[in-house]
């Protein structure tokens, strides 16, 4: 099997990322038309849940044996290094099964810690089913993980890349197609339709498991996995456990640290739009948008961070262990300059054409204004999640693991405290009181940036100054595109109601923005500033060459 070049794995694994995120994206369109908002809520509950116990039941440990895996290749220890894999899939096997039982058994006790006592919305039993559904998945995404980190280990990218692809397409499909039959054909309720798209989530992962397994038998040989032991390496089991959980560990506890504080972030929304006096319906929409389909908009915006995360961890650990520290500034530097010159004017942009942009993927009910508000200001959370992301891996990479923990628990903590006297301040003061729930999310996200970057500059004497001038540049433009969208928001007519007329209004107004932004980023100089002075070029060359190509 073909072995790849960190630029090849990162091409690979970044287009697979984007591929994934924007069907994810795309396909809550035609889903939420089939299943309404009360449908949307159930999905909401379900994989909000599962998603924590998801993080319990996989976080860090597939990566861990990807690790190890390669590190026993590297040394040439076969033996060992089949044991590791053995191993691994033994440990998930008792986290899995432990999981699956924790969350099928104790549905109903799960489903009332979310809902509390509201009452005239959707109902505990209705959620226990739903949770139910999705949790056989926990049975089978440890072993595809785990053996996704297999060939991780050894270099090979697209199998585990490619295994994503087909699950995501498989999910999709099976939600889009499940809940359709269910409702319009089979005349189900509706908690059984949700029931059946939440179960994508093992269907989709039995199709990737098959993949994975298919292509570990065909290349058993290569991967020495028919080759009888006789001779142990001196590596002992309990040095590999040991090893495991010392490489997991990081990734386990930020990972479930998150997913813990996104679900009780959305049963403090639920608890105080309860007690402000909301209706049980706009109560459990609100929670739902912020937690769910708000942020499958801003996908897009998030997968800037992630695509962007490979590249810069190889090159920051490479200057790091040369000791080279301008270098990781300069490259630190870099990644927060492209991060702000390409994500601000996208969430701004969103922002002001939120209502639209809600109709195009939610439609147009009695819900429409609200959930137009939640994105108008959820949209700038991705912004500082990203900033994070880049944080974070910095950290990782000068070997400042202390501070990782420290950064992220205290943003949580920051959020948690915050989530609760916002909504009730910003209910005082006459604003929308849901807004507060995204302003502790982004003040959270803002704590750990600054401890991070204040660590950076004391540890490393790193310096940001020309990040503060570039900030301030940006500004030209990003005002020049506001007052073009504004004015464009008021000469061209819309029926918000429309989906047709929302995407052709929001195509135009984006298109006409957009250019005017980096038409006025490019005469100021701030793309050759931060791109590189060269890039421009290159890509004209590229195209000239192209076409050159095609002509001949």
């Amino acid at each position: 099997m073909k072995k790849h070049s960190f630029i090849e794995s990162t091409i690979i694994s970044t287009l697979s990322i984007i591929f994934i995120k924007i069907l994810g994206m795309i396909y809550v369109i035609p889903f939420y038309a089939i299943v309404g908002v009360q449908g949307s809520i159930l999905y909401a509950y379900a994989y909000n849940i599962y998603g924590l116990f998801l993080e319990i039941a996989t976080a860090g440990i597939p990566n861990a044996i990807g690790k190890i895996i390669n590190e026993f290749n590297t040394l040439n220890k076969q033996e060992a290094k089949i044991r590791a894999f053995k191993i691994g899939k033994r440990l998930l096997l008792f986290i899995a099964v432990t999981s699956f039982l924790i969350m099928f058994i104790f549905a109903p006790e799960l489903a009332k810690m979310i809902l509390g006592n509201l009452k005239g919305g959707t109902t505990i039993e209705q959620v226990a089913f739903v949770i139910r559904a999705v949790s056989f998945s926990l049975l089978l995404f440890p072993f595809l993980s785990v053996t996704r980190g297999f060939f991780l280990g050894h270099k090979i990218v697209y199998v585990s890349s490619f295994s994503q692809v087909i699950e995501q397409i498989v999910r999709v499909a099976f939600i889009l197609g499940g809940s359709y039959i269910a409702l319009r054909v089979l005349n189900l309720d509706l908690t059984h339709a949700v029931g059946i798209a939440v179960f994508s989530a093992f269907v989709g992962g039995a199709f990737s498991l098959l993949y994975v397994i298919t292509k570990l038998h065909k290349n058993k040989e290569e991967f020495n996995l028919k080759e009888e032991y006789k001779k142990k390496d001196n590596i002992s089991n309990k040095e590999i456990i040991k090893k495991i959980f010392i490489y997991a560990i990081p990734t386990v506890i930020i990972s479930i640290a998150f997913s813990i504080y996104n679900n009780v972030d959305m049963i403090l929304i639920l608890r105080t739009m309860n007690h402000l006096g909301f209706e049980a319906s706009e109560v459990e929409f609100i929670s739902t948008a912020i937690s769910t389909w708000a942020p499958k908009i801003s996908i897009i915006i998030t997968s800037i961070g992630l695509g962007m995360a490979p590249g810069l961890v190889a090159a920051m650990v490479e200057a790091h262990t040369l000791k080279n520290y301008e270098e990781v500034n300069r490259k630190f530097n870099k990644a927060l300059e492209i991060t702000i010159l390409i994500t601000i004017p996208m969430c701004v942009g969103i922002s002001l054409l939120s209502s639209s942009i809600w109709t195009i993927f939610y439609g147009y009910n009695d819900f429409h204004q609200i959930g137009s508000l939640i994105l108008m200001v959820c949209i700038f959370s991705p912004l500082f999640s990203n900033l994070y992301t880049i944080c974070n891996f910095t950290l990782q990479s000068v070997n400042k693991f202390k501070m990782v923990y420290v950064s992220a628990l205290t943003g949580i903590l920051v959020n948690a405290l915050l989530d609760v006297p916002l909504m009730l301040l910003l209910s005082k003061i006459g604003l929308p009181p849901y807004w507060g729930a995204t302003l502790a999310t982004i003040l959270g996200f803002s704590v750990t940036v600054i401890i991070a970057t204040k660590v950076l500059k004391k540890e490393f004497g790193f310096k940001y100054k020309g990040i503060l001038k570039m900030l301030g540049k940006t500004l030209i433009p990003l005002i020049l595109m506001i007052i073009s969208v504004i004015v464009l928001k008021l000469l061209i007519p819309i029926n918000v109601g429309n989906r047709m007329s929302s995407i052709i209004y929001v195509g135009i107004i984006s298109l006409v923005g957009a250019i005017i932004y980096f038409l006025v980023t490019y005469k100021m100089g701030l793309i050759d500033q931060v791109l590189g002075e060269d890039f421009l070029d290159k890509l004209k060359n590229k195209f000239k060459l192209n076409k050159r190509v095609k002509e001949s």
